[in-house]
């Protein structure tokens, strides 16, 4: 007898994956989501489609050019200065904490990303790279022991994951991820705190001349 997959599971596939496919940029800002499409593409009904679709839109991953066309987002200077003003105000006080409360068992975690990350930095696994960074970084901010912390990231998570993506100045972002360890292993939440402020600053920058040619003269430092 074959089992019947719940409509909330399919829902959920089907959203995991279009949102991994905006996130690795197989899906390209303003490529259209077409329902029928999507739903020959998955096996699946319409309505789980539909509602993976909303649940985008409410990510800020896609939007609603008009009543019959979606779209990925195209992202404007502004929704990144936005996105990297959260992740300085949060990241770099959570790094602060990472650091005054890391056991040794935590830290040992946070070494074996860093080991994943330079042999995904070798290949040039684009996608390995995204994903094991953004581990790192949810790593620190649980090391950080604040659940307040990890609940108000939580809703902009994959739209920082998109932008992380974007970033494509690898072996720079090993580096600066290897001083970020550093200061926290040393227990040290101000240098900590110094490092993480960088590392964002330095990434916001590379995101902007990545996506727009642009420098942070043409807008606000975050």
């Amino acid at each position: 007898m074959t089992k019947i997959e719940p409509l909330g599971a399919v829902r959920e596939r089907v959203l995991a994956s279009l949102r991994q496919d905006i996130i690795a940029g197989r899906l390209r800002p303003g490529d259209r989501l077409v329902e029928r499409e999507l739903a020959e593409r998955f096996g699946v009904s319409r309505v789980p489609v539909r509602e993976a679709i909303r649940a985008l839109v409410a990510e800020g991953f896609v939007h609603f050019e008009s009543a019959r066309r979606t779209v990925v987002r195209r992202l404007t200077p502004t929704d990144v200065r936005e996105l990297f003003e959260l992740r300085e105000a949060l990241e770099v006080y959570a790094t602060g904490l990472a650091a005054t409360r890391a056991t040794p068992e935590a830290l040992a975690q946070l070494r074996e990303l860093l080991d994943r990350a330079a042999a995904a930095t070798e290949a040039g696994d684009a996608e390995a790279i995204t994903d094991v960074n953004t581990r790192f970084h949810d790593r620190i901010l649980a090391l950080a022991g604040n659940s307040l912390l990890i609940s108000v990231m939580e809703p902009v998570d994959g739209r920082l994951r998109w932008l992380t993506r974007q970033n494509e100045e690898w072996p720079q972002l090993l580096t600066e991820h290897r001083e970020l360890y550093e200061a926290i292993a040393g227990g040290d939440p101000e240098r900590a705190r110094a490092h993480a402020l960088r590392h964002v600053q330095a990434n916001y920058r590379s995101t902007i001349r990545h996506l727009f040619g642009e420098t942070t003269e043409t807008g606000r430092e975050p």
